[in-house]
Order: C-alpha cells, then structure tokens, then sequence
C-alpha cells in the first residue's frame, strides 16, 4: 500500500509517499480502507518536533512513529474473528490516537476504539477532520461547562478548533464574539459568530465587553491581555499553547487563582457519536479549505505551517 512517510524531523520535504507493507486485522481489530484524512497543526508539529519536546515521547533523534494523521474516514475492507460491531463494507470515521498512521490507503483500529458510524448526509472528506477540530473544542467547551445566555470569546476563529468552536457555542447557546484576520470575518459570521474583531484594525480588550469564556484556539494569546476582559469568576481555555503561554498560564491561575483550561484533551466515543448527530441533523457542517491528493503532501503542509487555513485541510487517499 501507498503511505505517507517520514524518518527524519523538518521542512514539508522530509515526508515521502512510498510504498510500504499493508497491515493485516487482529482478531480484535478491523482494517479500514482509509478515504479521507485531515493535515493538522499536531501533525505539523509532530512532522518539526515543535517544540522540542516532542521528541521524548515520539523519538529523540528520528520519529518512531514514521507514518503521521491522527485521524480518518473510510470503509472497512475487514474485521478481525472476534469482532462483532462492526462488519465488512461499514463507513465510519475515527480517530488513531497516538498510534496515529492514518496518512496511509489503509489502518487497522481496534474494535473498542474511538469510531463511529458516517453519517449519510456527509462526505467522508467532511467526516475526516471530526475528531480533531471538533473533538477537541467540544472537549475544552464541555470542561469550561459553557451555558446557554453565556459570552464566550474565541481567539482564532477560521482554524480547525475555531470554526468548531463558533459552531458548538452556538449550539449550546451562548453569545459567540470571535477574533480573526479580515480575509476570514465573513466566513465566520456565516457560521453564526455574533461579533467580530478583526485583529489587524481592532482590540478586543478595549470594546467594552466581558466574557465568561474566553477560548484561545491557536496559542497566541496573551493570558495578562485576555484577564482584562474576563468577568468574575471566568474561566480561561489554552487549547494549543506553547510552552511560554502554559507557563504564563500556570502563573496566573496560582498568583490570581483564575480558572485555567489547559492540557491535553481526552477523546471519547461518546463525543465522536454525538458530533456526528450535530452533522446528521445539520446542526454543524465541516468547512474545508483544500483538499489535496496523497502525491500534494508537501503543499497540504506548507498550508498548514502558513497559519492561514480555513478550516481543515484534508488529503485524499483510496478512492
């Protein structure tokens, strides 16, 4: 089979499609012929060990983990003899988890793994990004126990965890205000964000606002700066940050016992089956900036490190 390779840290370059063995399904798992898979800013990351740390867990000098994408959408081409949800020609979506290794035309998964059924009104391109993007919005927005007549402030509106976010907030009621570039306000007001600060011309901090969560998706935020416009008693979520905001972080939630959402976010069956509800229903919908063949790699990275995706990016892989 064809997968997407890397065997040293660095530039978009260092990723390979090459030609590598198919895995084959243990008695407790399922082989998925995989169509779709999103490019992250954790596999970009991944992809640099940035930041450094990374490579204590996923290796020191070299990846151990050659083939990225953490999660996917497809077919199942076979299932395991011990396997009893799931048969041969069922659709779904999934997250890899640390296994990652979805950036291949095919991937084993557990049975009891993070998977759920494609909705029928979705493309298996729409699906693919689902555990990422929406998974972890959802995960940080239902740990900061967002109400309905809330306010809530999401910092970097047009990315994976920010279209998710607007969408979500909206869901469960709350007043969506939302910072981004001027290039991407019309697309998220489209997707029901309230107001708007565009930041090359404005300053959230002096609009005379207050907000029970303020979300930062993208890691840039200054936690001193967001404490200006946060109510009593609200709470801040650091979804992406990088070691000098967690550290700021940490600071504040100690020396002004303000309420910090941090850490890495824990996926959930539960969760993946009930985003895919919102989209059967219509409630959320997948907004995708490009969708590349498995040989554009380099290019579906270089998006990604740019910054300025909208949305997901997403590669293209049996069909």
């Amino acid at each position: 089979m064809r997968a997407i390779v890397y065997t040293k840290y660095g530039a978009p370059e260092v990723l390979q499609l090459k030609e590598v063995e198919k895995p084959g399904p243990k008695d407790n798992e399922i082989l998925v012929k995989v169509f779709a898979s999103p490019v992250t800013t954790g596999d970009a990351r991944l992809r640099r060990a940035d930041p450094f740390l990374i490579r204590l867990f996923f290796g020191l000098f070299r990846p151990k983990i050659p083939i990225l994408g953490g999660s996917l959408s497809g077919e199942i081409e076979a299932i395991g003899k011990s396997v009893t949800r799931f048969k041969k020609g069922d659709q779904i979506f999934a997250s890899t988890g640390r296994k990652m290794s979805s950036h291949a035309e095919y991937a084993t998964l557990a049975e009891d793994g993070l998977i759920a059924f494609k909705p029928h009104n979705c493309s298996f391109e729409e699906v693919a990004s689902i555990p990422f993007g929406d998974g972890t919005s959802l995960y940080f927005l239902k740990k900061a126990n967002i109400q309905a007549g809330q306010k809530i402030l999401i910092i970097g509106g047009s990315g994976a965890l920010g279209v998710a976010a607007i969408q979500l907030s909206k869901y469960f009621g709350a007043e969506v205000h939302v910072v981004c570039s001027s290039v991407n306000v019309q697309m998220v007001k489209s997707l029901g964000a309230d107001r708007v600060f565009d930041y090359t011309n404005e300053d959230f901090t002096e609009s005379g606002e207050a907000y029970d969560i303020i979300y930062d998706t993208v890691g840039k935020m200054s936690v001193k700066k967001a404490l200006k416009v946060l109510k009593k008693n609200g709470q801040v979520i650091v979804a992406a940050g990088l070691m000098t905001q967690m550290l700021e972080a940490a600071w504040f939630s100690l020396s002004k016992k303000v309420k910090i959402i941090a850490g890495e976010m824990k996926e959930s069956k539960a969760d993946l089956e009930f985003l895919a509800s919102l989209y059967e229903s219509g409630k959320m919908h997948a907004v995708i900036d490009r969708v590349f063949p498995m040989e554009e790699i380099h290019e579906a990275h270089r998006l990604v490190d740019s910054g300025r995706k909208k949305g997901n990016v997403i590669i293209s892989i049996s069909r």
